[in-house]
């Protein structure tokens, strides 16, 4: 039997990952003042004990005022780099490779948890440390009219960031991380840089085409110059965010990204604007057009992500070519099992992917009932 391109190991740079699945990064604003938490080892556990080629860890900020919930993770210390690394020797015990997105939100920082409102906060909120916790942006435009108007960056502040990010960089490394990923996206500080609707400033950072993703791409050289060689870099793009950057323009950028280092381009959209980007209704697999346009286009590799829901869907994103990866985010909150399930669903031993104190009782599992593997049946009604 041919094994699906799914079930395929993928080798970018020195890495091999097991399979081309991979765990979208989802901030869980689960941080104590930065520090990961056991419910970061768990929910990075369970992942990889469900098979992937890798998980991707939340966006992780590069400075304390790139925070955007009190409950974000940080890497703008070295303090943070041993409690990470506990979580790198979990997921690497389990056979999974494992990444870190490292962020920046820019003026959308200082906001709730979205689970209690997400609205920004005020310095009675009981953050000790509210002074350090600066709303900072490329230009001193308000992401709604419900946010406050930031500070726009210097210009020696602007480079003072692109350092924190290979700083970052650098304690990431340090943990054990397999590969990092630039959060470029969903409108925080990298994606404000890019928009002509957040970025209206008229220094080199400003202005043009070329001077808007000066940044970006200053991020991303750093990034890899902090990086090892022989260790893939990502970067996650709004492709498309229906405030005036688009897909010609991420093309564009993508090919400079290339240039500089990056491996791989995870491709998302929206952000700058709160409401869905209008070119792409919401349905099943509704972004991987973008990553196929720029993997075609920009002659480099992406990561599909949105609404990739099963097994023979995202097969046919990597059969068809519009991908080299596929990235679930909530599905795999509803089912950390997926690429288990996904084996099995496609004749594989599913079961062998998993850690042995999981794996050796599925196996037996399945041997006590034909076909259980596979099936999707329910037998007399019986809910199994």
């Amino acid at each position: 039997m041919t094994t699906p391109l799914l079930f395929t190991p993928l080798s970018l740079r020195g890495l091999t990952l097991r399979n081309r699945i991979v765990v979208a990064p989802m901030h869980q604003y689960a941080a104590v003042r930065g520090f990961p938490t056991d419910w970061h080892l768990m929910n990075a556990g369970r992942y990889a004990a469900g098979g992937v080629g890798l998980v991707m860890m939340e966006s992780t900020k590069v400075e304390r005022r790139g925070c955007g919930t009190v409950g974000d993770l940080g890497l703008w210390d070295d303090a943070f780099i041993e409690p990470l690394q506990r979580i790198v020797d979990f997921v690497h015990e389990c056979g999974t490779a494992v990444g870190i997105q490292l962020g920046h939100s820019g003026r959308k920082a200082r906001t709730g948890r979205p689970w209690e409102g997400g609205r920004p906060l005020g310095a009675d909120c009981g953050v000790q440390d509210w002074d350090d916790w600066e709303l900072v942006a490329p230009s001193a435009i308000a992401a709604d009219d419900k946010s406050p108007v930031p500070r726009a960056l210097s210009t020696a502040e602007v480079g003072e960031v692109v350092q924190a990010f290979g700083r970052a960089a650098a304690r990431a490394c340090k943990a054990g991380f397999d590969t990092v990923e630039i959060h470029g996206a969903h409108g925080f500080l990298v994606h404000e840089f890019l928009s002509p609707q957040a970025n209206q400033r008229t220094d080199q950072y400003g202005g043009s085409d070329a001077n808007r993703r000066r940044f970006a791409i200053e991020v991303a050289r750093c990034v890899r110059a902090n990086w090892p060689e022989d260790r893939p870099l990502f970067m996650r793009l709004s492709v498309d965010d229906d405030a005036g950057w688009g897909p010609a323009e991420s093309v564009v950028l993508a090919r400079e990204l290339k240039a500089v280092g990056v491996d791989v381009i995870d491709c998302s959209a929206g952000g700058i604007l709160a409401r869905p980007v209008s070119s792409t209704p919401i349905g099943y697999g509704y972004q991987v057009p973008f990553a196929q346009k720029l993997r075609e286009e920009a002659d480099i590799k992406t990561m599909a992500v949105g609404l990739i829901v099963h097994h023979d869907q995202a097969e046919r994103i990597l059969s068809e070519g519009r991908a080299d990866l596929v990235a679930l985010a909530r599905e795999m909150l509803h089912n950390p099992n997926w690429a288990v399930d996904a084996a099995c669903k496609f004749g594989l031993d599913g079961y062998a992917m998993t850690p042995p104190a999981a794996g050796w009782w599925l196996q037996k599992r399945v041997a006590s009932v034909p076909n259980l593997a596979t099936s999707t049946s329910r037998p007399n009604g019986l809910v199994v």
